[in-house]
């Protein structure tokens, strides 16, 4: 999926990050990506469905294997063997298992494809080594925090560094999370981003105001992977 976001919305994203940051010693991230994962296993346990089928069929109508054997290699000629009925399934499970594979390839059937906790985990995770790369342990006061949102699956996730986690739980950020979801699925994502990092501010100043030495120890800009 294509991460529909303009010029306009980078700036409206590093102003906001700019605002929210005003007001506390905390270190904003923002990040967006078209997809979490390939999903590749996914593909392939998927294609495996196909592939069994073709041998339960073999297994069931036995005949009718004969019956192809015959029609693409009829003629005036001996019984197939089983060795060649058996090459023959073969053939056909390997083509089954290739089709299902290309269909496959084409990610939107992927994802919808994919169950819900497999999504849910696949983003959490490149959620949390895009943090440790971009935001844990980068500010003073271990206080920053990542905005992640993935588009294909239509996730977002908060994560926090050291400081931060004491004085906050996962209920903490679900004002932010709707208001991030709510405008993305209206098709307004910068919006989303800009109305989740207003809030994560006001958390923020609450627990960690700024203080007169505080710097600002990451870019404000929205980051796309």
């Amino acid at each position: 999926m294509v991460i529909k976001l303009s010029e306009a919305d980078h700036d409206k994203v590093s102003a906001a990050i700019a605002a929210a940051e005003s007001k506390s010693n905390g270190e904003i991230v923002a990040v967006a990506t078209p997809i979490s994962d390939a999903y590749h296993d996914v593909a392939l346990h998927w294609a495996l469905i196909p592939l069994f089928a073709v041998l339960a069929w073999a297994a069931w109508r036995p005949t009718a294997l004969e019956w192809w054997y015959n029609f693409l290699f009829g003629g005036w000629q001996p019984e197939p063997t089983l060795g060649q009925l058996l090459t023959l399934l073969m053939v056909f499970a390997a083509l089954k298992f290739t089709v299902a594979l290309l269909i496959l390839k084409w990610m939107p059937l992927r994802i919808a494809l994919t169950p819900a906790p497999t999504k849910h985990r696949r983003v959490r995770r490149r959620a949390v080594t895009v943090f440790k790369a971009a935001a844990q342990r980068r500010t003073e006061g271990r206080t920053g925090i990542l905005i992640y949102l993935s588009m294909a699956e239509r996730r977002a996730e908060i994560v926090a560094d050291e400081a931060i986690l004491k004085v906050t739980d996962d209920q903490t950020w679900g004002e932010a999370m709707t208001a991030l979801i709510s405008e993305v699925r209206e098709g307004r994502s910068g919006d989303g981003i800009v109305a989740a990092i207003q809030r994560v501010g006001e958390v923020l100043a609450e627990h960690f105001p700024r203080s007169a030495t505080d710097t600002n120890e990451i870019p404000d800009k929205l980051i796309v992977l």
